[in-house]
């Protein structure tokens, strides 16, 4: 079992002001270091990152220095996130454009996956035509990341059109794609986690676990999550072995809440790890 973490702990999710007007230049961002991000990563025993696709692109043209932030802490560039829309055929040009900018620099920095997010609620509501569409662009954004080398996953969020078992199920019928499950925003959503997880185990090469707080509503640490360990349980069953990447939005101390859910999923895969 490989463990990495998401970087935007150190600084949260952001989206540059420049797709504002342009839907093109809409990548997400962390703002805080992403130096800092991976050196406490690092320390704190995770062999992986993944990282906004914002925060990438801003390594553009220098590469080294991000390789050798990542050869300072013996990481792997696991993943880059990205996402769209996808249900609106004007923009769809530009937001493949800017996804086809995220395979590029994160096949540059050795990525894995390219992990998308998506599928805008409309003010009117989710229409049954939003599922093909959304399947549609994720099959098309399948289509860049394999031009570059890396696998397209699709990760369902809470305030997207994917929220609930049903949805779900909708466009995993229709996409090629994997996933890549969020504990957390899809047990929220009302998902039955270790189901979902033995449901689909084919298509899960990769993993983000996350900690839920129901009261009160919020992400927390591994450790703080109570029923979290039924879908580590669910990874056993299906022999799980790929990068399990931690994700925790905010935390006041990033460095000591990324190691306490380390600590968490060592005392939970001991059984099974060499």
């Amino acid at each position: 079992m490989k463990y990495g973490y998401q970087t935007n702990t150190w600084g949260g999710v952001v989206g540059h002001p420049a797709g504002v007007t342009s839907i093109k230049d809409l990548f997400y961002l962390t703002p805080g270091s992403d130096e800092q991000a991976l050196r406490e990563i690092a320390g704190a025993g995770y062999t992986g990152v993944e990282l906004f696709d914002g925060n990438l692109i801003a390594y553009k043209g220098r590469e080294d220095d991000f390789k050798g932030y990542l050869k300072a802490g013996n990481l792997s560039l696991i993943a880059i996130y990205s996402g769209a829309n996808f249900i609106y055929g004007d923009v769809l040009a530009d937001e493949l454009w800017r996804i086809e900018q995220a395979a590029k620099i994160g096949q540059a920095l050795g990525a894995e996956f390219l992990v998308l997010g998506g599928g805008a609620v409309r003010s009117g509501g989710t229409r049954e035509e939003d599922f093909t569409a959304l399947a549609r662009g994720l099959d098309s954004a399948a289509d860049i990341a394999e031009r570059h080398g890396l696998t397209a996953l699709y990760h369902p969020h809470l305030g997207t059109m994917v929220e609930g078992p049903e949805a779900l199920a909708k466009v995993m019928a229709l996409t090629r794609v994997g996933l890549c499950p969020d504990t957390a925003h899809l047990a929220a959503g009302g998902n039955d986690l270790p189901e979902l997880i033995r449901t689909y185990a084919a298509r899960i090469p990769y993993i983000h676990l996350k900690g839920l707080s129901c009261e009160p509503f919020g992400f927390v640490p591994l450790d703080e999550d109570p029923e979290i360990g039924a879908t580590v349980q669910a990874l056993k069953d299906i022999r799980y072995d790929g990068w399990i990447t931690v994700e925790l939005d905010s935390h006041p101390q990033p460095d000591i809440a990324a190691r306490r859910s380390l600590d968490w999923l060592w005392s939970q895969f001991e059984a099974i790890m060499p």
